[in-house]
């Protein structure tokens, strides 16, 4: 295969890289190991930052994400609860940092506006009584999924860029100072494809220095995983951070119908290992407490976590609080390397500065003079892109009802013609559908029940239209319900408990999962 710029890593700042390139006239491939946003854009609170969280530690990261966080509001909109953000510190909480706080906003230029406690209880009534000073901010939330969705594909629309799901990186033919091949295997099927690029980006979060490795170069990366924890129900209108230096379980962020609280700090060694734990349940729920009481009590479906890829410097030790948030672009010509280069670090909230960094570094190299675009130019809005918005699906429903058109997923409300739009869009990304790819590009599994009856239903749906085999899809619905137990697990009480049963006995009891080969999907494994 052969293109102007291979770019490696399906995150929002892939697929914004690969639009501000398309943008430009500049075509593409984006290849990944997983699916889009598999790493730190598919696990992270969905804040679109004011900047507000870091005016104290790391203001030209607080002034990025604001800045971004403006243009973002004014060209994606469609991907955006404009809510607002409260900050608020409760009884014991560092009294000089309060003082502080708005001066460090002014001089970061974000509004932060003063509420007296009696009014932030009003305008949140699960805020805690202990509550002693508040300030709204601009704060907002943001779907991960959609964004990059209709980055790529206004990318696709505009210059044919094209998504390799599941390849790895595994080899980089290096020839005069140049990437002249490079070698990505099916992590699925062991399907090699070599591919010619003018110019290869390295966009892979926290497996960038993994990647950067296989060129012969060195990026100084951090890996700290961040637990969040996913509410029944939506807690609150607003976002909610505590006013306080960083910490863990002190941000709770709206999500559509649900909301989610987070994260922790929690360095690892390999972002694969990274996993949701109970230790880090307890501790978000400790420290989230006294600025929200009820989030002792209420039911949590799910845990998840994201890997940060923080950038050390010099001989900074293994905090992730302590490393910054901004991010770095590294051109490797220290490697004598012409045509490589690496993005890494940053915010969800910059990821449209970070792809406009790399576009205009791209752009030099292949001569090509056209201007970023992306500060002016609307992202479109995708029809089959929409499902991934929370409650989407009953607004749908109610309007469009069809006895002919069942539901398969009744958490959120999917219909059947909603899940064959969203396979039939995405046709050349995976003529094959599976599970895990419908719910990333939906809300399919994200209801309360985890996936535990839809997941079968979708399977069911697929195989009686021809569209999946049988045993494809005992081999599908294992791999999704694996990866929504991943989650599940450390959330396991009360009325999660008793639906987790409930589902063991649906999948092993009546199904027979467990025994089903994912290597080999016409073998059955011994009992």
């Amino acid at each position: 295969m052969q293109t102007e710029v291979l770019v490696i890593g399906a995150g929002v700042t892939g697929a914004g890289i690969a639009r501000d390139l398309a943008l430009r006239g500049i075509s593409c491939i984006v290849a990944e190991q997983g699916d889009i946003n598999s790493g730190a854009s598919g696990g992270n609170h969905g804040l679109l930052h004011s900047g507000a969280r870091y005016v104290a530690s790391d203001r030209e990261a607080a002034q990025e994400c604001r800045e971004e966080g403006e243009i973002l509001k004014r060209l994606a909109p469609q991907c955006i609860e404009d809510c607002g953000g409260l900050f608020v510190a409760v009884k014991g909480d560092d009294e000089d940092y309060i003082a502080h706080f708005p001066d460090w906003c002014a001089k970061a230029g974000i509004a932060a506006h003063a509420l007296s406690a009696s009014q932030a209880r009003a305008l949140e009534p699960c805020l805690s009584p202990d509550v002693i000073a508040a300030y709204a901010v601009p704060d907002a939330s943001i779907d991960p999924f959609k964004l990059a969705l209709e980055n790529l594909a206004h990318a696709k629309e505009l210059a044919g860029a094209r998504l390799l799901r599941r390849f790895r990186v595994q080899e980089f033919v290096i020839a005069q100072g140049r990437i002249a091949r490079t070698r990505l295997v099916n992590t699925v099927s062991g399907e090699e494809i070599w591919v010619e690029a003018e110019q290869v980006v390295n966009a892979t979060g926290a497996w960038a220095g993994r990647v950067a490795a296989l060129a012969g170069a060195d990026i100084p990366l951090l890996c700290s995983q961040g637990t969040l924890l996913v509410t029944h129900e939506r807690i609150a209108t607003r976002v909610i951070n505590r006013l306080r230096k960083p910490g863990n379980g002190d941000i709770l962020v709206p999500g559509g119908t649900v909301s989610i609280l987070g994260t922790t700090s929690v360095t690892i060694d390999a972002p694969e290992k990274a996993r949701p734990t109970v230790a880090e349940v307890d501790e978000n729920l400790r420290e989230a407490a006294p600025m929200i009481p009820s989030l002792r009590d209420i039911r949590y479906v799910r845990a998840y976590c994201g890997v940060r890829p923080l950038i050390r410097a010099g001989s900074e030790g293994g905090d992730g609080r302590s490393a910054s948030r901004g991010f770095a672009l590294f051109e490797h010509t220290d490697v004598g390397l012409s045509n490589f280069l690496t993005v890494s670090g940053g915010k969800l909230t910059t990821f449209r500065l970070m792809a406009e960094r790399v576009g205009d570094v791209v752009a030099r190299r292949l001569g090509n003079t056209n201007p970023c675009r992306t500060r002016q130019e609307p992202l479109p809005a995708v029809a089959a892109c929409e499902w991934t918005e929370p409650g989407r699906g009953p607004k749908i429903w109610a309007m469009q009802h069809d006895a002919q058109d069942p539901l398969l997923c009744e958490c959120e409300m999917i219909s059947a013609s909603a899940v064959q739009e969203i396979v039939d869009s995405c046709r050349d990304v995976f003529p094959d559908p599976g599970l895990q790819a419908l719910g990333k590009r939906s809300r399919i599994g994200k209801g309360a029940c985890q996936g535990a009856f839809c997941g079968v239903r979708v399977a069911a749906h697929l195989y009686d239209t021809g569209q999946m085999r049988s045993r494809d899809g005992l081999v599908k619905m294992r791999e999704f319900f694996q990866e929504r137990f991943k989650g599940q697990r450390p959330v396991l009480w009360n009325a999660q408990l008793v639906q987790a049963e409930l589902a063991e006995a649906l999948h092993c009891g009546l199904l027979g999962l467990e025994l089903v080969d994912p290597k080999n999907p016409d073998k059955v494994l011994p009992s």
